[in-house]
């Protein structure tokens, strides 16, 4: 007869316990998460300014309600990492941003600019963005059907700095036509995606930096 060892239930529960939370994100570790800021900005290119869509169908449009927070668009369609470099200034540092979501890179890759120069302005937004106080997200994608000399950048970048990475907000939607409206920019179901692929990763992070930061203290 076999006895039963009383200690391997838990210490099975102790693996699985384990395992869970080692899966999961150390959101304590994104840099500015007691950030005092107030504004959550969405910065970016076309795919953020909301470009094929219709009004409110932009995904910070759609993240603000999935949020229940106001969200800033500030996209602009045509921007490489340079010239969204070059606004950064006047359109988000002086927002007093709390969380800063950068989705660049695309018009960088379609002009080919040096991937050197790419990642030195992805660096340096992320950097005076921090520098002001906030947290920052960087949404990854995935650019060209064969190989992707720049997404690699996204990542890295975000751990370097410690923001918040996360990779492919536009897995499938390149390649599905009903959610584009044309060949590169998503419809209204495509940024709904996008929104939801970012509020998943966001939410908990916002949820996270709410309970470290405390209540706040009237002035």
């Amino acid at each position: 007869m076999i006895c039963p060892n009383p200690f391997r239930g838990l210490y099975l529960f102790a693996i699985v316990v384990l395992v869970g939370a080692c899966s999961g994100e150390n959101l304590a570790t994104i840099r500015n998460i007691r950030s005092s800021g107030q504004a959550i900005i969405c910065f970016g290119d076309s795919l953020t300014e909301g470009v094929g869509a219709g009004s409110g169908e932009d995904y910070p449009s759609i993240l603000s309600r999935q949020l229940g927070s106001p969200v800033i668009n500030a996209g602009v369609r045509g921007d490489t990492t340079a010239a969204a470099l070059a606004r950064l200034d006047g359109e988000v540092l002086t927002k007093n941003p709390r969380l800063v979501i950068v989705l660049l890179g695309g018009n960088d890759f379609l002009r080919q600019q040096p991937r050197g120069e790419t990642r030195r302005n992805l660096e340096e937004i992320v950097h005076r963005v921090q520098a002001q106080g906030a947290m920052v997200v960087i949404a990854g994608i995935k650019l060209g059907l064969f190989g992707d000399d720049y997404g690699e950048i996204f990542e890295q970048t975000a751990k370097r700095f410690d923001a918040l990475y996360i990779p492919q907000v536009m897995k499938g939607i390149f390649t599905d036509a009903s959610l584009r409206s044309d060949s590169i920019h998503p419809n209204g179901a495509g940024y709904r995606l996008i929104a939801e692929r970012i509020a998943d990763k966001v939410r908990p992070l916002i949820q996270e930096a709410d309970r470290l930061r405390g209540p706040s203290v009237p002035g």
